[in-house]
């Protein structure tokens, strides 16, 4: 058995951020953290983005072991005793706690067939283990046209790999841009040498000696495709990690249920990152976010309530993306259903998208646009009504 002031279940971004925050008010404090990866935390933003654009691994590390902690890694938590304020692993290890922070990030989610010939892109073993792929193989298939996805394909075809990505939507990104530009990007993809294959689905994978076959089904056709590739790469989304908290009967709704200082239904329980359910006043709705600036802000603030502060969690995270020689940053609500209004100073290539409902903004994205996201979040919380004339050239 263990016994730690702090116990933190999850090895990612929330927890080496929750770590900091604890250190910041009580230096001294015992902090366990039970990992089912068997590395401590890393930047995980890195794995699809800046590696394969030259930068070095070690740069992958935070350092966590310096901030004085005892690390379980490679050990999943299976067990939450919330009356006897026990958590067990799947090795029936023990560990007693004062302060609990579920930080279980969340799982990718699945194809009912493939097995491990789909490489689902999430952790560094993922990378390690598609990057070695690279090393000896020239096709890869690229499943989902989303954050993930997108990313994926561009890392791939910027290393000289031939790349087909397969998603159902018309074209990338069609849930969060506005359809011109979405539009756009197919080009752009085009431009760079990946083929799109839109309006597809992936109905089968099946391997063929060292290749695989992919089946694909088509919008609106009761017919059948096949593509042979030398690698598959799936992005299709995450779901929280919810499953310890819901045995320990903690509130559940898309997410672990937070209120503003980060409480998960206990005083002594908190939750945070990707897993957790929060209430944004700026936004009034509730939101889990699965992006780096979520991860890192609400990790920090969770460890501090944790050491004994009480502060309220209010920050609307942004995000961002790199795709070949484009980029991003993006706040708030992004849904292209919603109406969107396009300042652009030149075209698709820099500018700002405004999404709106009923006269206010909902969200923002700054397009090759950079150091406004402050600005952008300032945006979000005025009252309104605002229209065409009152954006032009305001961000």
């Amino acid at each position: 058995m263990h016994t730690h002031k702090y116990l933190i279940v999850g090895g990612g971004m929330t927890a080496d951020a929750a770590i900091r925050g604890i250190r910041e008010v009580d230096p001294q404090g015992s902090i366990g953290l039970i990992g089912a990866e068997p590395h401590l935390p890393y930047k995980r933003p890195l794995l699809s983005k800046g590696l394969w654009l030259g930068k070095s691994f070690d740069q992958l590390w935070y350092g966590t072991e310096t901030c004085g902690i005892s690390a379980f890694l490679g050990r999943t938590a299976t067990g939450l005793d919330l009356a006897g304020k026990c958590v067990t692993d799947d090795e029936g290890t023990l560990y007693r706690f004062e302060k609990l922070l579920l930080a279980t990030g969340g799982r990718p989610r699945r194809f009912p067939f493939g097995g491990d010939d789909i490489l689902y892109f999430r952790t560094v073993d993922d990378y390690l283990r598609l990057r070695a792929l690279t090393d000896r193989r020239r096709k890869f298939a690229v499943i989902g046209g989303g954050f993930i996805g997108s990313e994926i394909a561009a890392a791939l075809a910027s290393i000289g790999k031939e790349v087909v990505m397969i998603f159902p939507e018309e074209c990338i990104g069609a849930r969060v841009f506005p359809g011109d530009l979405c539009r756009f990007l197919n080009g752009y993809y085009g431009d760079q040498g990946v083929e799109l294959l839109s309006g597809r689905t992936v109905t089968g994978v099946a391997r063929e000696g060292e290749k695989c076959r992919l089946a694909l089904g088509e919008t609106g056709s009761p017919g059948e495709q096949a593509i042979v590739v030398d690698g598959v790469v799936a992005g299709i989304g995450i779901e929280p990690e919810t499953r310890l908290a819901e045995l320990a009967g903690l509130p559940v709704d898309r997410g672990i249920v937070v209120n503003e200082i980060l409480q998960a239904g206990h005083p002594d329980v908190y939750a945070a990152g990707d897993v957790a359910s929060f209430h944004n006043p700026a936004l009034d709705r509730w939101m889990h976010v699965e992006h780096e600036d979520n991860a890192r802000t609400m990790g920090r603030l969770a460890g501090r309530n944790m050491a004994g502060e009480a502060n309220p969690y209010r920050h609307l995270p942004y995000f961002y993306s790199d795709l070949f020689e484009l980029g991003y940053e993006a706040v708030g609500e992004l849904d292209s259903r919603l109406e969107t209004i396009e300042d652009w100073s030149e075209p698709y290539r820099k500018g700002v998208v405004y999404y709106l409902a009923q006269g206010r903004v909902r969200g923002v994205l700054l397009w090759n646009v950079w150091d406004r996201v402050d600005a952008a979040r300032a945006l979000i919380e005025e009252p309104g009504p605002l229209g065409p004339e009152d954006l032009a050239g305001r961000l």
